[in-house]
């Protein structure tokens, strides 16, 4: 009989996004049923709020009735947590604002392998395997300390294992502000013209410091083969009226690739190890080892076609912190229940932006404190 851990394995293993529903839906019941047994016995008072559920999760026949946590919980200091403090090798914080707590996630080595798989499990089905050279429009030290990693840092070391060689683009001016290194830019575009090239940046870092210079003298890279991948949130760019349509336009342009090659992902901190990339008609999928609820803000029920809702991410990935099925406060739209032009079976979705009157978060920025 197969352990929850070696069933969590197999979901991995799989294509992520070819399994069929009423499959998908049964392994993950069965994953989830018996992690929510799990965290009964290990926390009592997450039991307790599990218990007092409506539906007891041991006899619900489908996801949507199973306990979930809002998002909040896991602001909790210290965090909660579900293995003892000699398992935990890393600490993730989301941003906060001011006054405002930031999450605080617990990673053991288990859960922290499989975040780590499951992202490139997830681009690999979007990008292919291949290691490519790899363009950060970043300044070089963006990374920083291992100790503390900032979302920028984070993503740029989470791609890495699809590099061949990593490129920085930007550098630093004595005001502590971006500049782009125009001539390093167009070395790399001339050398790799030929190549499947990777492309990394923040949203407001790529329009900003990229797009904007090198389409005021209506330069062109020349790198159709490029992979422009970028995350971190559309806020700093509303008051330039760029939404998706020009974003994406504007790099092909820049880049000369079409608009498809331009791939936005939504991620947060608190759904470790899962995100979720657009696919060339611009939805977004989950994969095998997770889903996506949109509820109704008022009811909570699972919404239709066409509807908008409060997201629900829900992931069999995490067994050091209670975060298999969380509540956000973010809104998305149900494109499709299945069938998405691209062949990615399961909900296609789109993000539509927060709720109103929720808690402001940073858009992914991710601190990372390693325990001592």
């Amino acid at each position: 009989m197969e352990t929850v851990e070696q069933k969590i394995e197999s979901l991995l293993a799989l294509a992520p996004y070819r399994l069929p529903g009423d499959e998908k839906a049964r392994r993950l019941l069965d994953v989830w049923r018996a992690e929510l047994e799990s965290v009964c016995q290990r926390h009592a008072g997450l039991g307790n709020y599990i218990r007092q559920w409506p539906v007891d999760f041991r006899a619900a026949t489908r996801a949507a009735d199973l306990p979930f946590l809002p998002v909040a919980m896991l602001k909790a200091n210290p965090p909660l947590s579900l293995v003892e403090a000699h398992e935990i090798k890393r600490t993730l914080t989301s941003s906060a604002t001011t006054g405002q707590a930031p999450s605080r996630i617990v990673l053991d080595a288990p859960t922290a392998r499989r975040m780590t798989k499951g992202v490139l499990v997830i681009l690999q089905d979007y990008i292919g395997s291949s290691r490519r050279p790899y363009l950060v429009v970043e300044a070089p030290g963006a990374t920083g300390d291992k100790r503390e990693l900032g979302a920028r840092g984070a993503a740029i070391q989470g791609l890495q294992p699809f590099a061949s060689e990593v490129h920085y683009c930007l550098r630093v001016d004595g005001g502590g502000e971006p500049v782009l290194e125009r001539e390093r830019l167009f070395q790399f575009a001339q050398a790799h013209a030929r190549s499947t090239v990777l492309v990394y940046g923040f949203t407001y870092m790529l329009w900003n410091h990229l797009v904007k210079p090198l389409m005021a003298e209506s330069a062109c890279l020349g790198l159709p083969n490029v992979h422009i991948l970028h995350s971190g949130g559309w806020k700093r760019l509303q008051h330039q009226s760029v939404d998706k349509k020009v974003f994406n336009e504007g790099l092909a342009r820049v880049f000369g690739c079409s608009p498809e090659r331009v791939i936005d992902f939504y991620g947060l901190v608190e759904n470790v190890g899962v995100i979720y990339p657009d696919c060339a008609e611009g939805n977004k999928h989950a994969p095998a080892f997770g889903e996506v609820i949109v509820r109704n803000p008022l009811t909570l029920e699972p919404v239709g076609k066409g509807e908008t809702g409060l997201i629900q991410v829900c992931s069999v990935l995490p067994t050091s912190f209670p975060g298999h099925l969380l509540l956000t406060d973010d809104l998305a739209e149900v494109i499709a229940l299945d069938g998405c032009p691209c062949g990615r079976r399961g909900m296609a979705f789109r993000f539509a932006g927060r709720a109103p009157k929720s808690e402001v978060r940073g858009c992914g920025n991710i601190q990372a404190e390693r325990s001592r």
